[in-house]
């Protein structure tokens, strides 16, 4: 088994293993965590375990040629998209930010580009129009796992040859990071509902409230803007909303500096907001 190294974690800072590294241990399967996969000690242990494929899911790093060259039938790789949509390391993320209404997930043999070697199977999933990206891959974690056992059987029975991508309909997919989930409320409502839900769980959306952080849940898109501003919050018995750019949203849970996540009914009651008091400024 290959996966990251033993690193720090959580508030206390303890070294913790990777989730894939305690399977493996209870299962008594031998674990290699090489800091990088370029590493001669670790080239050396993989030549001499004489493996016949190597199935990746979210590894994380790029594998070297001498790497890739080793097991007989190559590396194969499990991607959340269907390519040769959404390259790269958050195409869940991006398929919901982006409005997509059906992606999937990709068997393909891997080699030096991003994601771009030829395709052993495919498979596909809709979209719901509340879908976090967290659904979404607890979703496509279990139709893919099925995915990568049938193509592992059809490389060994010798039934399975992997097709080149097509040229056309390539998009791009880089990591989300913490800065790419603060929200932009100038946008219209319906884009900030699917750029929420496509960073939930991680990295979260958030937004700033009188100077702080302020993380937010999945919010809920209202056709009209009740004539708020882009960011203005409003709190009456329809919830607690924010205007945006076309429209306006109705926030579900909250969760301020140093607190827990909770209902934004709550966090307002507790707020006393100003009229006219906006997030984002």
């Amino acid at each position: 088994m290959l996966t990251r190294p033993d690193a720090r974690s959580g508030r206390g800072r303890k070294v913790s293993r990777s989730p894939v590294a305690e399977r493996a241990d209870a299962a008594g399967v031998p674990v290699l965590q090489p800091r990088s996969p370029r590493e001669p000690e670790f080239l050396e242990q993989l030549a001499a375990l004489d493996v016949d494929c190597a199935p990746v899911v979210a590894y994380g790093a790029l594998v070297p040629q001498a790497a890739l060259d080793l097991p007989r039938h190559g590396w194969v790789n499990l991607h959340f998209s269907v390519l040769p949509a959404w390259r790269g390391a958050a195409p869940v993320q991006h398929a919901i930010m982006a409005g997509d209404e059906l992606t999937g997930a990709s068997t393909f043999l891997l080699e030096a580009g991003l994601d771009t070697g030829p395709v052993f199977g495919t498979l596909t999933e809709a979209i719901g129009p509340r879908d976090t990206a967290g659904d979404l891959l607890d979703r496509l974690a279990v139709s893919g796992a099925g995915l990568l056992v049938a193509t592992l059987d059809g490389i060994a029975a010798g039934a399975l040859d992997p097709r080149p991508q097509p040229s056309d309909g390539v998009s791009l997919a880089p990591k989300v990071e913490t800065a790419d989930a603060r929200v932009d409320w100038a946008l219209p409502a319906h884009v900030v509902d699917r750029r929420v839900r496509g960073v939930t769980p991680a990295p979260g959306a958030w937004t700033t409230w009188r100077g702080d952080r302020l993380r937010l849940g999945p919010v809920e898109p209202l056709p009209t803007s009740l004539g708020l501003a882009a960011g203005e919050l409003s709190v009456g018995p329809s919830g607690v909303l924010v205007g945006t750019g076309r429209g306006a949203v109705r926030l579900g849970d909250v969760q301020p500096a140093g607190k827990r996540m909770f209902p934004a009914a709550d966090w307002a009651r507790g707020a006393r907001l100003a009229p006219g008091e906006r997030v984002g400024a």
